[in-house]
């Protein structure tokens, strides 16, 4: 990557940054909270993950022992505004299960895992793919990395920042190369993305004149 095309990152960060303000981002009261929120928020949007998430509050269901042994319907029933509900049922016991055999439900002890042997564990439960865990990762167990998804894509690719074709893996090491190393910038940026990507830069029609990003590039 050239120099440029570094200034134009960083660059971006500072006038979404500047515009928009602080996204504060990602919501959640606790670490498993945050966890769970990741999974239930696989291809759906957050105010329905809001509702699954409140269900589970309701009924005082929002600890790991709790979730572990409520009945797999119940569970699928109270996460049901989500979607895909009986697959995330599924994708949540299986990390639950990760959770009681790891550290006994204690989520906090995996804060001292060091990334990449906690993502590797992370990656190996069945349902957890790279953006989700990547999710965890940085928002719920602090660690230093940066999350990518389709808005990434999409917004760097039109600023030719990178190639239709770049891999997940090839975009976050795009990101965290050339952005400050710094837990801050990495969320902050990835919930302006977000942003910017719901907004503006739709997958079938792009609002440029609008956006924060118009001549940025």
């Amino acid at each position: 990557m050239g120099e440029d095309e570094k200034i134009v990152l960083n660059r971006m960060f500072s006038v979404l940054y500047n515009t928009l303000g602080p996204s504060y981002w990602w919501p959640g009261d606790t670490t498993f909270e945050i966890c769970v929120g990741a999974i239930l928020t696989q291809n759906t949007n957050w105010n329905n993950v809001e509702k699954a998430i409140s269900n589970l509050k309701a009924n005082n269901l929002l600890s790991p022992e709790r979730l572990f042994f409520l009945d797999d319907e119940e569970l699928a029933e109270l996460i049901r505004p989500a979607g895909y509900f009986r697959i995330k049922t599924n994708r949540l016991k299986n990390f639950l299960l990760f959770l009681k055999q790891e550290v006994n439900f204690e989520i906090e002890k995996l804060k001292h895992y060091s990334l990449y042997d906690l993502r590797n564990k992370l990656l190996s439960v069945k349902g957890i793919g790279p953006e989700t865990a990547d999710s965890m990762l940085l928002y719920a167990f602090e660690k230093e990395i940066f999350v990518v998804d389709a808005y990434t894509h999409r917004i760097f690719n039109r600023h030719n920042l990178i190639e239709d074709q770049v891999s997940y893996e090839e975009l976050q090491e795009f990101c965290m190369e050339n952005l400050p190393k710094d837990i801050h910038i990495y969320k902050e940026f990835h919930a302006l993305i977000v942003r910017v990507g719901k907004k503006w830069c739709k997958k079938k029609k792009a609002e440029c004149n609008t956006c924060p990003l118009c001549g940025i590039d």
